[in-house]
């Protein structure tokens, strides 16, 4: 029997529905019956239409005193354009490990990016009887998380560009007379938010008269420097035509033209931020030291000194709070923060974690995702959110699958929207096992942080007996607590039982303590060359612009943050086409970017896009409305 009496059975068919219709023909519970799962009284969460509710944070403070959970995350070998299926085995492990091993569990996900939804990819709900519902909702708008970023971060773009439109036609004197306007009684004042420029500065008079003209000028004066500027607008779908553009062109702007360019919303600073805050007053301070770009004299300029970090907590402080939903089998999920792993850190906010970790106590399980391979998105995980969050993990499961196995063995190039080559749907062991040093790598590499690694094999029809003894035997050769064979999708948790069952022991028998790629007090470069090595690199090559950057984010003060490598997701190495486990390679590094507020500098690896490009055949040609009934059709 369940810890859950919300479990509800699944009645499944062969073959596999598509994923849109498994997700409409199960009615989903209230979201009070979920809450009350979890120990939510009303006052906890705010609902947000009959099966979606935010879980306000000061749950955190009422549960501070309370034991934590076990904290899992799955990762996966280095994926195929099809993706592997880790939101799929996520979901299906915390169905298994509530509805069937009766323990106490939550999965924490990313919110997806309506870009993938409507271009290649599709939803990133799960897929067959492993999913989060409703999907459709969760895919699409959700609680207006996303929207809430993409207004914060293009204010602050509008904030960047109108400051320096004034300052280019005014003098020292009428500039700060316009920030700090006389009052009916002729006294000028400064506000909140003016004080934290003037302490950044070293002025530590309250007054605006007292100011010296010098005084005025440095505080009035941000003099940025158009080509230092970093910050980019944002909107959450896949537009290439934005990718570059100029603005100023109108006749007001008065020939301030520019040369920028538009990001998905899912790449901006301020994701980021959400992901990794801790509390509110956190993620004010974040939002707050965002750097914009230099001024003229290369001092950080940030979202303080526009005077804009407070306007943005106020757009973010329900962005803050969880999202709760629920699988396909009724237990919980926490949906928070949705960063790309490639460009971004890729994974799911610290604050939802907490809470669930808190609410499931021990012996329960918080089952959590990191986009992409092992080598991007768990490498960030353990290096950048765990540092951050103070939370050390248990388990990490490393999702594979037969057909990218093969693809890394040495089969033919996988392309999404292309039928698969017959070797992927024909037994070929020798190409399994070939591919497995790929497999091995993300294995050793993970373990290195302390944790007990359990790969979960993600099978398909066509895979064979023969193919996945291969990849359970390499998996425990090169030092795997344990491998599965896993059907979630086809069956839902009960496909996943021996999986929660593997990592509930390896999370029982784990001896290490957590350990870090990287100390944060060695130079930028050593951080870098750290994290190149675990990619089997021989060395790095930085081009002369990375060197410029390296320098100067060092002289500002910023060397002691943590590294968020923007590299392929389908290599170890900076080349997309290089599988399996090449070594020896020179990792190049062509730029060095800062995310100051969210914590992070990010060296870009080769060409990383930001905004994303639609296909011929986009997902959206599938999408549409049932009139007659409401429902969502054809999301994948």
């Amino acid at each position: 029997m369940s810890s859950y009496k919300t479990v509800r059975k699944l009645q499944v068919e062969s073959p596999v529905p598509a994923d849109i219709d498994i997700a409409n023909s199960v009615e989903p519970l209230h979201i009070a019956e979920i809450a009350k799962e979890l120990n939510l009284s009303s006052t906890h969460y705010d609902p947000y239409g009959k099966y979606k509710a935010k879980v306000l944070l000061s749950v955190l403070d009422e549960v501070k005193g309370s034991e934590d959970g076990y904290y899992v995350v799955v990762g996966g070998i280095t994926p195929t354009p099809l993706g592997e299926g880790k939101s799929t085995t996520t979901v299906g492990l915390c169905q298994a490990l509530g509805a069937f091993l009766d323990k106490k569990v939550v999965t924490c996900l990313r919110q997806p990016s309506q870009g993938p939804t409507f271009g290649i990819k599709g939803g990133a709900a799960g897929g067959g009887y492993s999913q989060v519902i409703p999907m459709d909702e969760f895919n699409l708008h959700l609680t207006g998380d996303i929207h809430a970023i993409t207004a914060a971060n293009n204010l602050l773009a509008a904030a960047i560009d109108t400051r320096i439109f004034h300052e280019a036609s005014q003098s020292d004197k009428a500039l700060f007379n316009r920030l700090c306007p006389a009052n009916k009684e002729g006294k000028r004042s400064f506000n909140n938010i003016m004080f934290r420029r003037l302490r950044k500065l070293g002025i530590a008079k309250t007054r605006p008269e007292d100011l010296t003209p010098e005084e005025v000028k440095k505080f009035a004066r941000l003099d940025i420097d158009p080509d230092s500027i970093t910050w980019r607008r944002v909107m959450d779908v896949n537009d290439r035509f934005l990718r570059k553009i100029s603005i100023g062109q109108g006749p007001d702007e008065k020939g301030m033209v520019r040369e920028t360019g538009f990001d998905i919303s899912v790449a901006s600073e301020i994701m980021a931020v959400l992901a990794l805050t801790t509390s509110l007053d956190d993620m004010r301070e974040r939002l707050g030291k965002m750097v914009i770009g230099n001024s003229k004299a290369g001092d950080p300029i940030t979202a303080d000194d526009l005077g804009v970090g407070g306007a943005l907590t106020v757009l973010m402080k329900d962005a803050i709070n969880p999202t709760l939903m629920q699988t396909l089998e009724g237990t919980p999920v926490l949906v928070h923060a949705g960063p790309f792993a490639n460009i971004a850190h890729g994974n799911s906010s610290i604050v939802a974690d907490k809470i669930a970790l808190k609410l499931v106590g021990p012996g329960g399980f918080v089952v959590t995702e990191a986009g992409f391979g092992a080598d991007i998105g768990a490498e960030k995980f353990m290096n950048i959110k765990c540092r951050y969050s103070d939370l050390t993990p248990q388990c990490a499961v490393i999702v594979a699958t037969i057909r990218a196995l093969k693809m890394h063995g040495g089969g033919p190039e996988v392309v999404a929207g292309r039928p698969l080559d017959h070797a992927y749907l024909n037994e070929n062991v020798g190409l399994v096992e070939a591919g497995c040093v790929n497999l091995a790598r993300h294995i050793a590499n993970t373990k290195a942080y302390g944790v007990n690694v359990v790969v979960a094999v993600n099978k398909f029809a066509t895979d064979t007996e023969a193919e996945m003894n291969a990849v359970r035997n390499a998996a425990l050769a090169a030092g795997a607590y344990d491998a599965v064979i896993c059907t979630h999708h086809a069956h839902g948790g009960k496909g996943a039982v021996d999986l929660g069952i593997a990592v509930q022991k390896a999370c029982e028998n784990v001896t290490q303590p957590l350990k870090f790629l990287y100390p944060l007090d060695i130079s930028i470069k050593e951080k870098i060359e750290a994290i190149a090595k675990s990619y089997g690199a021989s060395g790095v090559e930085y081009s002369e612009q990375a060197e410029k950057q390296i320098e100067m984010y060092s002289r500002q003060g910023f060397s002691s943050l943590p590294i968020c490598m923007a590299k392929t997701q389908y290599s170890f190495s900076h080349n997309a086409s290089e599988k399996g486990a090449p070594s020896g390679f020179k990792l190049p590094i062509r730029d060095v970017r800062a995310s100051i507020g969210a914590g992070f500098i990010y060296p870009l690896v080769g060409t990383m896009s930001t905004m994303p490009g639609l296909p011929t055949r986009p997902c959206f040609y599938d999408i549409d409305l049932d009139t007659a009934t409401g429902k969502v059709i054809g999301l994948s």
